[in-house]
């Protein structure tokens, strides 16, 4: 019986303990979606976006309308997670995958810093295949 309670008071502790911080399966989930709004809660205060071969550093504002305006042109399908990994220098991780649009397919290469628990972009990469 002390094995049911602490089942049934522990499992869901565990399962909800998570649910308030940014994740990259959050992150990838709003590039599947072509959500840009819900991409923007996690980029850092300057973010560099780089589509195809124009690179530049953005305010989280400015940024969010751009990958906004990229989402537009290229209407997004899915995204594939092809790779993650964190950096040897540091906590920080990188995703690398590849998004199916509307105009062609991407491979899209993020950085994501990491602050305590959270995770914010700090540069994403847009690459035509």
């Amino acid at each position: 019986m002390k094995n049911l309670f602490f089942l049934l008071m522990f499992v869901p502790m565990i399962a909800f303990a998570d649910q308030g911080s940014p994740t990259l399966e959050a992150i990838t989930n709003a590039l599947n979606s072509g959500d840009a709004d819900a991409l923007s809660k996690y980029f850092a205060e300057n973010v560099e976006i780089s589509i195809q071969d124009k690179e530049q550093v953005y305010s989280k504002a400015k940024a969010l309308d751009v990958v906004r305006g990229f989402f537009t042109s290229n209407k997004p399908k899915g995204f594939s997670q092809v790779h993650k990994g964190t950096s040897r220098e540091n906590s920080d991780q990188y995703c690398i995958g590849n998004l199916t649009a509307s105009n062609g397919n991407y491979r899209v290469y993020l950085y994501l810093k990491v602050s305590g628990d959270d995770l914010f972009i700090q540069e994403m990469r847009f690459d035509k295949e």
